[in-house]
């Protein structure tokens, strides 16, 4: 029986991919674990490997198609064997690559035009598992920490290909197999009505959203019509970071060692203080809230199509060298969409700095279901009153918090603030 190929879910907002490049072609061996293809998703261009065996008999989808979830792009079959006969096991239909605005459209091609057949179960042994009489389709490592968790995998939905279930599938059930709570902030919702755009003219330019456009679109819009925000500001003297900084600086380019930036500092101080008020460190999840137990620093970062935010996982055991060599790695890669689904996923806070930019200060929309996001600004040369009452030139920088108040209250968010005030303005407490 052949086997299909078919457009994964590579992340939580993916809702169709691009067909970038095919690694295998027709004709070639494929083993289970090979990399088959390269996809472009919402968040990055990632590699997609094949659950199954076979012979790469059939491919239904060019390089640079884009595909929704769940259909298929190749077939495979074993040596040996025979393709359905024609009609019996069409491909599915697939929208074309973009065209520009004043080209003519090409003609749809017969296996673009074809209703899809519904995708055979897999009969490959290294991504099935047996539980009874019932065959579930499940990744190795998806079974391998279902074992660990004592998951029972017959009970999960898979987001895989084909309904398999994947990592992503048992790290987020409940020992047992039951799913874990999901929270309201993350639940599908109707999009309330918009106003129509004004029809554009001579010369104005319609320009189509990016799976990530898209994606930003959907997820915020989400955020601030579901999540009950609040927003508290505080004003720091940034002139004890500034000084520690540059003392540290001049030695590390002697050692010849990288330059420690100021948003390094912020994040630190920001992990630290999570660890010291974790009750900002965690999500809604509908019936309760989940106070996690490690700090995983998501970190906004702009890329040509909008914004992605890598993850310092176990941030709070990182030093500041540690921090600043990995943000440094995660935002080359993210620029270049070579962010793995598990480096952008699963933050439990965030912190977006615009300072660079120029930006005195400003208030961000929470990426659910996080419950806290830091907005940073610049390091503003400004009079200020100094202890003994006299004026005098000062260092000082805003930062904004944004919460959830199903989660964090304003008590809770200004004793986290306190908190950040208090490392930002001590900053040798960040190097015990």
């Amino acid at each position: 029986m052949p086997s299909y190929i078919e457009m994964p879910k590579l992340s939580d907002t993916m809702t169709e991919g691009t067909l970038v490049k095919w690694r295998k072609q027709k004709g070639d061996k494929v083993a289970s674990g090979d990399i088959i293809a390269e996809v472009e998703t919402d968040k990055a261009t990632m590699e997609m490997e094949s659950f199954d065996d076979g012979i790469l008999t059939e491919i239904f989808t060019p390089e640079g198609t884009k595909v929704a979830i769940g259909q298929r792009l190749a077939m495979l079959l074993a040596p040996g064997e025979a393709p359905p006969a024609p009609g019996t096991a069409p491909a599915p239909k697939t929208s074309a690559p973009p065209q520009a605005a004043a080209s003519t459209p090409a003609p749809a091609s017969p296996n673009a035009a074809a209703t899809p057949a519904p995708a055979p179960a897999s009969t490959s042994s290294s991504t099935s598992a047996t539980n009874g009489d019932i065959r579930v389709k499940a990744s190795p490592l998806a079974r391998k920490i279902a074992a660990e968790k004592g998951i029972d995998l017959a009970a999960l939905t898979g987001s895989g290909p084909g309904g398999r279930i994947v990592q992503r599938d048992v790290l987020s059930a409940q020992p047992g197999g039951a799913p874990a709570a999901r929270s309201s902030a993350t639940a599908p919702s109707a999009p309330p009505p918009s106003v129509p755009a004004t029809p554009p003219g001579a010369g104005d330019q319609r320009i189509p959203l990016t799976g990530m456009r898209r994606a930003i679109a959907e997820r915020l819009l989400l955020s601030k019509t579901t999540v009950p925000h609040f927003y508290l500001n505080i004003e720091i003297d940034a002139a004890p970071l500034m000084t520690l900084r540059a003392e540290i600086n001049t030695d590390a380019e002697k050692a010849g060692q990288p330059k420690l930036t100021v948003n390094d500092f912020i994040l630190k101080a920001a992990i630290l203080a999570a660890v010291n008020v974790p009750k900002v460190n965690a999500s809604f999840a509908g019936d309760s809230i989940i106070q996690y137990a490690g700090v995983n620093m998501a970190v906004a970062v702009a890329v040509d199509d909008g914004l992605v935010t890598p993850v310092i996982r176990d941030a709070q055991k990182k030093s500041l060298r540690e921090i600043n060599e990995q943000v440094k790695d995660l935002a080359t890669r993210a620029r270049t969409k070579k962010l793995k689904p598990e480096e952008y996923q699963g933050g439990t806070l965030t912190v977006s700095n615009l300072g660079s930019y120029g930006i005195d200060s400003f208030s961000a929309i929470i990426n659910p279901p996080q419950s806290l996001i830091l907005s940073i600004g610049a390091i503003v040369k400004k009079p200020v009153v100094t202890p003994a009452s006299q004026i005098a030139i000062g260092q000082r920088m805003n930062i904004g918090l944004s919460a959830d108040h199903r989660v964090v209250d304003g008590a809770i968010g200004a004793e986290y603030l306190a908190d950040l005030r208090r490392l930002l303005e001590n900053p040798a407490l960040m190097l015990i």
